[in-house]
């Protein structure tokens, strides 16, 4: 596929709100566990059309802090899905040299998702050519709550003090502190709001939102996305800036 995207601006991290799974669904007549199973397959092909357009790092927003709140039997399909994905796709990963990373409260999930992801997180430990971030049960406000924490505890054993603690610092103790912070945030389904998502993470990242559900999104609607944000200008609290990487 020919594009008219600029090689040296490509955004090193890209963000994804994986919205309207439920919405497909109901639109083709199917229930909600089937809208996230096509939301997983739409998955698979972003991480390889990410990969192929020179996107280091790709976070998605899989499963929040507040899904659990969702009915019992859809959260129960939804970690059958998470474990059966993760033990299918390892030889994908391998194959494609992608590297597996999980932010959240991992410690909480049910074994049997533990397990799966952890073994992709182990294999795929060397694997360099593009880095897949897995937000699950993960929210905005809980992984700062959790660094917080951290400081708290290194501070009251006297390892830290609080003058020491800057933004640096505190950037450290976040859930994937080796990775770049994310320079383009993309929200499917139209919706116009954050969720909770790296709250931390995305204080200058550019906004994407399309109306097109998530299991309809595509490497061309990526490349629409990719173009819009070489299209502006960042100016990171700054007078001018040109979007670079």
């Amino acid at each position: 596929m020919m594009t008219n995207i600029d090689p040296d601006r490509v955004p090193k991290h890209v963000a994804i709100v994986m919205d309207g799974n439920g919405r497909w669904a109901t639109g083709q007549g199917l229930s909600r566990v089937e809208g996230h199973v096509q939301g997983y397959i739409a998955l698979r092909n972003i991480i390889e059309a990410a990969s192929d357009l020179g996107i280091e790092v790709l976070t998605v927003y899989a499963f929040s802090t507040e899904n659990w709140r969702r009915p019992e039997e859809e959260v129960e399909a939804l970690m059958r899905l998470f474990a059966k994905a993760a033990h299918q796709e390892m030889e994908n990963l391998m194959q494609n040299s992608v590297r597996m990373m999980v932010s959240g409260r991992f410690h909480e999930l049910p074994k049997e998702v533990q397990d799966s992801l952890s073994a992709d997180i182990e294999a795929t430990k060397n694997n360099t050519k593009i880095i897949f971030n897995l937000a699950i049960n993960y929210g905005g406000r809980s992984e700062i709550v959790d660094a917080a924490r951290a400081l708290a505890r290194k501070a009251a054993a006297g390892e830290i003090s609080p003058e020491e603690i800057d933004e640096k610092t505190f950037s450290q103790y976040m859930y994937a502190p080796e990775l770049p912070n994310p320079d383009l945030l993309i929200r499917t389904a139209g919706e116009m709001r954050i969720s909770n998502f790296l709250l931390w993470e995305i204080a200058y990242a550019e906004f994407y939102v399309t109306q097109v559900l998530w299991p309809d999104f595509n490497k061309e609607e990526l490349i629409n996305a990719i173009l819009d944000y070489q299209g502006r200008t960042r100016r990171f609290g700054a007078v001018v800036e040109e979007t670079k990487r």
